[in-house]
């Protein structure tokens, strides 16, 4: 769907799975507005480029699989003893840049976990860096990598199709790679897809109970 800016409010604001609402000639100040007043309406995404501006509704089949391989990362960073911060889809957004959005689940990990561990309200990047990791789970719209390169967000991963691919960011643009340098020593292409078959058919805390135990044993699920 296509709309004005002018000729919608938030109240009128209802859409359904699967479905995006693009606005094009959208001002900051009104990115800004539009995204503080849809925090009350849980779920809804917002993502801003270059003065277009896309609302999307939540849905199961996009929700369940980025918490899931969210889960599997904490497990990962746990077993390495890793500090980690969990800031979920926290608005993410540079004025500068004419850039914003809300990632499906972002980290911080290390050193920057420890920056940001106290951060209760806006995630200024001005003052804090970027999260290490974003998860997206592309269900009916696809993850514009332009938006996170212009956040810098090191890397980015991406779900779609029961396929996962990792993108890593060189200078201003992302190159894909079958190797996470958040994760190194594990083959997280297809881990994580394998993982998340496993989580279909014994559920999502028995597949994370599964995969701890193999990771304490060293078979790395």
């Amino acid at each position: 769907m296509i709309a004005a800016l002018d000729s919608i409010s938030i109240a009128d604001i209802d859409l359904h799975e699967g479905s995006t609402l693009v606005l094009h000639d959208v001002s900051w100040e009104r990115y800004e507005a539009l995204s503080t007043a849809l925090e009350t309406r849980h779920g809804y995404r917002i993502s801003y480029l270059d003065r277009v501006l896309e609302i999307m509704p939540p849905m199961p089949a996009h929700e369940r699989p980025h918490r899931s391989i969210g889960y599997i990362a904490t497990a990962l960073l746990d077993f390495e003893s890793r500090d980690w911060e969990d800031f979920g889809s926290t608005t993410l957004r540079r004025k500068e840049e004419r850039a914003g959005l809300e990632p499906d689940t972002c980290f911080y990990i290390g050193e920057n976990a420890v920056k940001v561990r106290n951060c209760q309200s806006q995630m200024d990047l001005n003052v804090y860096p970027p999260p290490d990791l974003a998860i997206e789970s592309d269900v009916t719209s696809n993850t514009t990598l332009e938006i996170y390169a212009r956040l810098k967000v090191p890397e980015v991963w991406i779900y779609r199709n029961k396929t996962l691919t990792i993108h890593l960011l060189q200078s201003t643009t992302y190159l894909e790679s079958n190797q996470s340098l958040i994760f190194p020593n594990f083959p997280i292409q297809t881990l994580v897809p394998e993982l998340l078959d496993r989580a279909l058919l014994q559920g999502t805390s028995g597949m994370l109970r599964s995969f701890r135990n193999a990771l304490i044993q060293g078979e790395f699920g």
